[in-house]
């Protein structure tokens, strides 16, 4: 009796538990989610990461809808979760203006909308998450230029109109194309992401430009079709093609790539659990960026299996976990069912005895496969890790690069403000005053301060996109600053009979700006209004106070205007107008805008006689933070800014005058006139370990030295610099040595003669000093470059061949000799020194100026290259390896091998 009170008992608690189980689904976050893509691959991938991400977290209730591309059907949808009262709708647009209507409706209704892969017109959504396609055009662009080594001309395939991912990615493309002289998009074709859209008009445009070098589709689908389209014309493997996706699957973009159909493909994520995280984050009120961006990266031969191999571990870790919630389900069903057996036959003591072992056995297996579950959950979400953190990569390699142009162009500063010093004291000296020379000086300065703008503005830029800019406002008289401004122009206004005015009611009116920035600005809209407006013009400043607590300044000219098209772009960066054939670096506008939006004001164009920019500012200060609000004496002006760059550039010199020897290049300068060697050797003294030689005994020293570099005149006391060059090029000990000529003979056959003779730069007399240093820098640098193939690719060196140079034939033979004797403990690097033919010095300073790293370390490398073959074969122990590679001990051999491989030699023994 007692044991059957006990199980009616049992049996009312499982019945309660069912019922709050229920209680709690019907308490679950609805999620809806309208899906709008086009192919089945990207349809399948979407749908199963956000499927398996809800899968993990049970207290979502989520909503699937496909759309099949049609945008009526989508509207439908996303109607049809408002009126169900879902608590967060998922939303992958199939084109953005015809659904900006419903989203709206849906957060009016209180229900928050999460954009994915496409946006909507207007900003009227709770979040966006994609890739940024800007971005995607730019890196294919780039991608472009750094493997281009053709014609430069290029064919894009764009997406659908009036698709975002379409316009933003020919966007960011035509951004960095348009950057580079050397390249231009000769036709751009209209797709609509499908194959068939490509092929006709591709054709036609390749049967008249045979010579495309690169074919940029945004999508993989359609670089496929061009390549096909390519093919019927025999041009496929003269045109390199490059599309965006990067799909896994079968003619996905990694399959391409690796076939050799495509050279690279932009890995596009779909975002399918990051989209229902962000979901959930914004159904718990947490704070969350508008604009969420997922990582990208450019797949081609190089890194096309490894991606592959990682998404196919993604897929199979997918599968997994699909078919151990197919077991949860069918385990839950079955634990439902035999609930249900318990509630009708309860009084059968037996029936209940055996249901509940059978429950607790049930509960127990699905205890073990959660387990199981999380374990596959976190390989994937490490595996996941991995992708990021190449994609972190990729990243750090594109900061890399826009770091060295930030770098470059701090070090133009240096010499323009050298020359502006220098150009300023001959203004000041009284032997030229008086004469037409000051006038050409004049000239001069005004060039250079010009070009110091220029570049302030490229750094101002970097500075912006960085968004490294603070503001530092203080109450200022804007008439008077306004007028102090004007000042610089009031010269050129009447030199060409300009008439040029300052219009104000109010002179003590008071504003909070930065007068720094606000300088750049003024300077920026005056410069462009006297660049544009004719001789005998007009060029107003109007000042006006508004009734909105607004003081809107009119800066308006009589110039050629912008043709009504374009003034929408005029605030874009490195825009130029089609009417603008002036020189111009096409950021100042957008510098203006954004400074005028760090002061939390608007700056608009109007242009229909003339043009006329409006800045519109606010009044007080309560519109800036307290860290933007500054003293009056402590915001520099235009002046103080420039002494400040000054001094910087001078420590930057002092450090550059103070560099070590030892981290200098060696420069050899074969040259018999005095004079030029004098100045060259002042010039360069301080950059370079300059040696001289005036050509009697050039080729000795060179052998002795060594040198980095040399540069080299033709006629020469002893033998001519051709001479020179063509026996340097051919000793195996200078063979790598950069040789620049620099002579007064500019003929053709001259230059076609040094060329011939192996010289690597031809400059002419007189020459440019800053072109010289450039080239100078230009064949270190490609020496670098070099030396960086070698280092990495130090064991497969290939035959002369392939450049045409002595250094493979160097390299491949001393490997050789190496390799040979690796197992000869006797052997050194004199003995190899002997075999090649080459003093011990000359080899050090041959090997140490080719790969980077002494010659000792380097046979080291090669034996523990031996040693790992060795370790793989397992015919030795470790101590009769490091013995018979010529290791003093098997200790040393150990760490030797660890430092190179990052394990023990017991570990890679154990491993292979």
């Amino acid at each position: 009796m007692y044991q059957f009170i006990k199980y009616i008992v049992l049996f009312f608690a499982v019945s309660l538990s069912l019922i709050s189980c229920k209680q709690k689904q019907g308490d679950k976050i609805k999620v809806g989610f309208s899906q709008a893509m086009t192919t089945d691959d990207w349809r399948k991938q979407m749908n199963s990461s956000i499927k398996i991400e809800a899968s993990l977290r049970p207290e979502v209730d989520l909503t699937i809808k496909d759309a099949n591309n049609n945008v009526t059907k989508q509207i439908e949808d996303i109607e049809r979760f408002i009126s169900n009262k879902v608590d967060v709708i998922i939303v992958s647009p199939i084109q953005s203006k015809p659904l900006t209507a419903v989203v709206e409706k849906s957060i009016k209704a209180g229900i928050p909308v999460l954009v994915v892969d496409r946006k909507i017109e207007g900003e009227n959504y709770t979040a966006y998450l994609g890739a940024d396609n800007i971005e995607i055009g730019r890196i294919g662009a780039r991608y472009i230029i750094s493997h281009s080594k053709g014609s430069g001309k290029i064919v894009e395939i764009t997406g659908a109109a009036g698709s975002s991912p379409a316009y933003e990615r020919t966007l960011g493309f035509n951004q960095v194309i348009n950057e580079n002289k050397h390249f231009s998009i000769v036709k751009t074709i209209q797709g609509d992401w499908e194959k068939e859209s490509v092929k006709s008009p591709l054709k036609a445009i390749l049967q008249q430009n045979p010579d495309i070098e690169y074919i940029f589709a945004h999508n993989d689908r359609m670089a496929l079709s061009a390549w096909e389209t390519a093919k019927t014309l025999g041009l496929e493997n003269k045109i390199k093609f490059i599309g965006v996706d990067a799909l896994n699957s079968v003619n996905g973009g990694i399959e391409l790539v690796k076939s050799g159909v495509l050279d690279g493909t932009i890995l596009y994520p779909t975002g399918g659990n990051e989209a229902l995280k962000l979901a959930l984050k914004i159904y718990n009120k947490e704070s969350v960026s508008k604009n969420n961006i997922l990582n990208t990266i450019v797949i081609d031969k190089n890194n096309a299996e490894i991606i592959e191999n990682q998404m196919d571990k993604v897929d199979q870790q997918q599968l997994v976990i699909e078919s151990q919630q197919g077991a949860i389900k069918v385990q839950e069903k079955e634990y439902a069912s035999q609930n249900n057996l318990v509630r009708l036959l309860s009084f059968f003591l037996v029936i209940i005895l055996s249901l509940t072992i059978y429950s607790i056995y049930s509960t127990i297996s699905i205890s073990r496969k959660k387990k199981q579950l999380e374990r596959i959950n976190q390989t994937v979400i490490d595996q996941n890790n991995e992708i990021q953190e190449m994609a972190s990569l990729a990243a750090k390699s594109n900061e890399a690069k826009l770091g060295f142009f930030t770098g470059l162009s701090h070090e133009f500063k240096t010499p323009i403000t050298l020359i502006m010093s220098y150009v300023e004291s001959l203004i000041e000296n009284e032997k030229i005053k008086g004469t037409t020379l000051i006038d050409e000086v004049k000239l001069i300065h005004k060039n250079s301060n010009r070009l110091l703008r220029l570049i302030n503005q490229l750094l101002d830029f970097r500075k912006i996109e960085e968004q490294k800019f603070t503001l530092r406002a203080s109450n200022t008289k804007i008439y008077d600053f306004t007028n102090d401004v004007m000042a610089n122009f009031k010269g050129e206004a009447a030199r060409r009979n300009i008439d040029f005015q300052l219009i104000s009611k109010n002179k003590n009116l008071e504003l909070f700006i930065d007068r720094s920035l606000m300088d750049k600005v003024y300077f920026n809209l005056l410069s462009n209004a006297f660049k544009f407006t004719p001789d005998n013009g007009k060029i107003t400043i109007s000042i006006i106070e508004s009734l909105d607590n607004t003081v809107k300044i009119h800066f308006k000219d009589s110039g050629i205007g912008i043709p009504e098209n374009e003034q929408s772009n005029v605030f874009s960066p490195f825009f130029k107008a089609s009417n603008n054939n002036k020189n111009s670096s096409g950021i100042g506008l957008h510098l203006s805008k954004e400074f005028v939006l760090l002061h939390k004001g608007n700056i608009e164009l109007k242009s229909k006689q003339g043009t006329e920019f409006v800045l519109t500012l606010l009044k007080g200060n309560e519109h800036l933070g307290h860290s933007e609000i500054v003293q009056k004496g402590e915001n520099l002006n235009n002046i103080q800014s420039f002494v400040t760059d000054t001094i910087d550039l001078e420590s930057e010199l002092n450090e550059l005058h103070t560099v070590a020897d030892s981290e200098k290049h060696s420069l050899l300068i074969i040259e018999d006139n005095s004079d030029l060697v004098t100045f060259l050797k002042a010039k360069l003294s301080n950059e370079y370990i300059v040696n001289i030689s005036d050509g009697s005994d050039a080729i000795e020293k060179a052998l002795e030295i060594i040198p980095d570099i040399i540069i080299c005149d033709i006629n020469l006391v002893d033998k001519d610099g051709y001479e020179i060059s063509k026996e340097l090029k051919k000793d195996l000990r200078s063979s790598h040595i950069p040789i620049i000529i620099l002579t007064a003979q500019s003929n053709k056959e001259s230059v076609l003669k040094g060329l011939q003779s192996g010289v690597d730069q031809y400059l002419t007399k007189p020459f440019s000093l800053s072109i010289l240093r450039q080239s100078i820098s230009s064949l270190l640098f490609n020496r670098e470059k070099l030396r960086y193939y070698y280092t990495n690719n130090i064991y497969r060196v290939e035959p002369e061949s392939k450049f045409g140079n002595q250094e493979q034939n160097f390299i491949t033979k001393m490997n050789s000799i190496i390799v040979l004797n690796v197992e000869n403990p006797k052997f050194s690097v004199e003995e190899l020194a002997d075999k090649l033919g080459v003093s011990r010095v000359q080899l050090y300073r041959k090997v140490k100026a080719i790969i980077g790293i002494n010659i000792s370390d380097h046979i080291n490398n090669v034996k523990l290259e031996k040693a790992a073959e060795l370790l793989k074969s397992n015919e030795m122990n470790i101590s009769e390896i490091a013995y018979s590679l010529g290791f003093s001990s098997p200790n040393y051999f150990s760490t030797a091998f660890k430092n190179k491989f990052g394990i023990s030699p017991k570990e890679y023994k154990a491993s292979n």
